[in-house]
């Protein structure tokens, strides 16, 4: 028997200390305690990408409360006065009833955009994965270093460096928190008040200052502790995105059929002698020493066996902000920002290996199989979509440069006296222009003899203004024919729209009015029959 060749045996691969299993959650530690994550930084197409994304979204938040359109900031929420710009178009509290678009079309647009792209939204466009990763961690790792440095930060004990680093940091984050939060009220109060809330006493605008202190102190606690906790346990998307996906939605996944069995790769001493300098590695001298090689293979662990593409350098694990291990398959913890797909592709190219091992592609591609985009699926969403946006659209094209409303004033629905059965009414009209605009109220409809006290020439209102007036109608005793109804309309001076509103003249049955008429006048004549006999 032959002796077995003198193959050298690798030395074992380097495993995180805490290692991600897919039965829990990586950042909590087996006696329940917080597990930290430390994030390695990542370079790559997909990070540049997310990165000027996210400067975009910023730099729109930002400066939406300063650009002005008709006057008002593009993006105003005024609650005080009931009004809500959105560059240049203006709602009323009466318009609230569209929100109901906003929200569902929101809602239809992530359900639509999940089934075909996974958790696009969580990785590239949500404000706790924008802010976090492009602003916080950003201001963590300019002052502690990548992950290894903060790390060993950590470990070492309290010296007047570290704990000037620390303090550094903690001020930034608290900096950065009230600008966060300052300039997100001032989507609701505009930047000239903001400044002068911000120049005055607290107690002048004691709501506002409440709520930016305990906004700021919540978004602190939040991205300088919590962070990726919000995601995994507060946020609701991860555990929907098992009902909004399937097999052929898009996802950050890895290649098992190309990666697996993993392993570090292992020279032969003879070939590293002789392959030149800076030459690629031949696929055949490639071999692998890990325990997944004897489960995949059936071998010894001794035996050489071709590896898979996977070294197993746990680079993607180190650069995940939830902790998870991507080849372990889609978990509720992936938020898709594609980090791993940059590490990986990273250390493919360094070792002259295809990129692609952990991409963008559905489970059925990355078992093989042809990815679907046309399934019953996207087009129940899309539908729903479309109809959505098409009523949308109906609606918002129906609503009006001014809103107008008519009422029964309070107290008794109508009066009667001897001469008149009279109803009065309010009418409210809101001008929703930033420009002064001119109305005519009309009452149609009326019976003839109707007379009407108010509205009787137009009235001029200025720029978001409202006005509530009395609208009086009055009718002869004796012309009055019993309740009718009636319409007032409002038309603005260039007649470019016309608001109507019908309702109704109460009164008493005429009948009953005509008995009582009658009354009266038996009445007068007994009374005129008395004085007639106490004259003779």
């Amino acid at each position: 028997m032959s002796a077995a060749p003198n193959v050298p045996v690798p030395p074992p691969a380097r495993r995180p200390t805490h290692r991600p299993v897919v039965d829990s959650v990586t950042t909590i530690n087996a006696d329940g305690s917080r597990y930290v994550l430390y994030p390695a930084d990542v370079e790559g197409r997909f990070s540049t990408a997310r990165r000027l994304s996210a400067y975009g979204l910023i730099a729109v938040y930002l400066l939406l409360p300063w650009v002005p359109v008709n006057g008002y900031p593009a993006v105003f929420l005024d609650v005080a006065e009931r009004r809500f710009h959105f560059f240049g178009y203006t709602l009323a509290a009466q318009d609230a009833w569209l929100l109901f678009f906003g929200v569902s079309g929101l809602g239809f647009a992530l359900f639509f955009l999940t089934a075909l792209f996974g958790r696009l939204w969580c990785g590239w466009a949500c404000p706790q994965t924008v802010f976090l990763d492009h602003v916080f961690r950003r201001i963590e790792r300019w002052l502690e270093g990548d992950a290894p440095a903060r790390r060993a930060l950590k470990a070492a004990p309290m010296t007047a460096g570290k704990f000037g680093r620390r303090m550094a940091k903690h001020a930034l984050y608290l900096l950065a928190s009230l600008v966060i939060t300052h300039l997100f009220l001032a989507y609701f109060v505009s930047l000239p008040e903001l400044w002068l809330f911000m120049h005055e006493a607290p107690g002048e605008h004691w709501s506002a200052f409440l709520f930016v202190f305990i906004a700021a102190g919540l978004l602190y606690f939040n991205f300088a502790w919590f962070r990726e906790q919000l995601c995994i346990v507060i946020c609701p998307y991860g555990r929907l995105q098992s009902a909004l996906s399937d097999d052929h939605t898009m996802v950050i996944g890895y290649d098992a059929r190309r990666g697996e069995p993993r392993g570090r790769m292992q020279r032969p001493p003879v070939e590293a002698a002789t392959r030149p300098a800076g030459a690629p590695i031949p696929e055949s001298t490639l071999s692998l020493r890990s325990n997944a090689a004897t489960a995949v293979t059936g071998l010894p662990a001794d035996a050489p066996v071709k590896a898979g593409d996977c070294i197993d350098c746990n680079r993607c694990v180190q650069v995940c902000p939830t902790g998870i291990d991507i080849r372990q398959g889609l978990q509720l913890e992936c938020i898709g920002c594609a980090a791993c797909i940059d590490a990986c592709d990273e250390v493919m190219i360094r070792v002259k290996r295809p990129a692609g091992l952990v991409r963008y592609d559905s489970l059925s591609g990355l078992n093989g199989g042809i990815t679907r985009w046309v399934r019953a699926r996207t087009i129940l969403y899309g539908v729903l979509l479309l109809v959505g946006a098409a009523v949308a659209t109906y609606s918002f094209s129906t609503v009006k440069p001014a809103n107008f409303l008519v009422y029964r004033m309070s107290g008794a629905a109508y009066f009667v006296t001897r001469t008149e059965v009279r109803d009065q009414f309010m009418v409210r009209i809101v001008n929703k222009r930033t420009v002064p605009a001119t109305f005519l109220v009309t009452a149609e409809g009326l019976p003839p003899g109707i007379r009407q006290t108010g509205f009787l020439a137009p009235v001029t209102l200025a720029p978001l203004v409202e006005l509530v007036s009395p609208l009086v109608l009055a009718d002869d005793r004796q012309n009055y024919h019993g309740p009718f109804k009636f319409t007032v309309k409002v038309v603005d001076a260039e007649h470019t729209f016309v608001l109507a509103r019908e309702i109704e003249f109460m009164g008493p049955d005429e009948r009953l009015l005509r008995e009582e008429d009658e009354e009266h006048r038996s009445a007068g004549k007994e009374a005129e029959k008395h004085e007639d006999s106490g004259k003779h």
